[in-house]
């Protein structure tokens, strides 16, 4: 009798310890994602009250699908919240009468399904998944803002659901950066959900050579014009011995020829004639004046030659 007793407070004690559910270890104290809809390659945990052998980690596949044990079809996952795919499972295991009225959980552990990229004059080209509510100054944040060659707009390419007789084509968007940035129509800041690809293309340039302290090409913003007296500045100005006269070329209607454009420049530094507008692609290029710089090489051999004489130092070589 007290071993009939023992046996049995044995047994209790060892059913009151066992969980009513094994959870696999991957699924368990992970937090469930934000609940958006299911689609191909995502992760998900499927977890089935007091079946361990149904409770795993499963890859939704491309098509959408994904396949249990012990079930001999397969489910859709594909466009399904959380709650609507432990409905969908719950009623095939229940209508395959595996189990009665079972409970079952599902959490999302990783989205492949909805990729966001970000390219172009970025500090950070970056690929991310939209995880939640992310919008386009959210995007930006992750690839941790432009570089100073951005130019005044993005480029917003979104997914197109395909017709059922045409083909899906993406959507382009353009919005301008600026009032992107200071938030002066907070409607350009779009809710991204996933399959978009932001682009933000390089500002075009100005490009300065010859005479000039710092050569170089230089961005064009929008809302700002471009002249001489602004692109020298940014080209930390002139060097000695220029010449009194510049030239621009520009691409003309034809893209193989290009315009040679003569401005007196020493006019427009001396304030004797309006400053010039330049566009973007336009080439600045300032000569050397070789006259002067000859000129002031045989000054200043003179002007040492004054001085070696002075001190009575003088050398003839034949």
């Amino acid at each position: 009798m007290r071993l009939t007793l023992f046996l049995l407070g044995c047994g209790l004690a060892f059913a009151q310890g066992r969980p009513p559910g094994v959870v696999d270890a991957n699924v368990a104290g992970v937090p469930n994602l934000p609940a958006q809809r299911i689609a191909g390659n995502d992760l998900i945990a499927v977890s089935v009250y007091d079946s361990p052998e149904l409770t795993r980690t499963v890859r939704v596949g491309a098509d959408g699908m994904i396949r249990l044990p012990m079930l001999k079809e397969r489910i859709r996952a594909d466009g399904l919240l959380p709650g609507e795919l432990e409905n969908a499972i719950a009623e095939a295991l229940n209508s395959e009468q595996i189990l009665v009225d079972p409970i079952v959980t599902v959490t999302i552990l990783e989205y492949h399904s909805r990729p966001i990229s970000v390219v172009g004059a970025v500090r950070k080209p970056v690929t991310f998944q939209a995880v939640g509510k992310v919008t386009l100054l959210d995007a930006l944040v992750m690839a941790e803002g432009l570089t100073s060659d951005a130019g005044p707009e993005l480029l917003l390419m979104r997914p197109q659901p395909a017709d059922a007789d045409a083909p899906a084509s993406p959507v382009e968007q353009r919005i301008p950066l600026q009032a992107l940035l200071s938030a002066a129509d907070p409607e350009l800041n779009v809710t991204l959900t996933g399959g978009e690809e932001i682009r933000i293309p390089e500002a075009r340039k100005i490009y300065v050579v010859g005479n000039v302290k710092k050569p170089g090409a230089f961005p064009v913003r929008d809302g700002s014009e471009a002249t001489v007296l602004k692109v020298l500045a940014l080209a930390e100005g002139l060097v000695p011995f220029t010449g009194r006269r510049a030239y621009i070329f520009r691409a003309g209607a034809d893209s193989a020829t290009r315009q040679e454009i003569p401005i007196e420049l020493e006019q427009i530094l001396e304030r004797k004639s309006a400053d010039v507008a330049l566009q973007a692609d336009d080439v600045l290029y300032i000569p050397d004046n070789k006259g002067r710089r000859r000129t002031a090489a045989i000054i200043d051999r003179l002007s040492g030659f004054g001085a070696s004489t002075a001190s009575g130092v003088l050398i003839w070589r034949r």
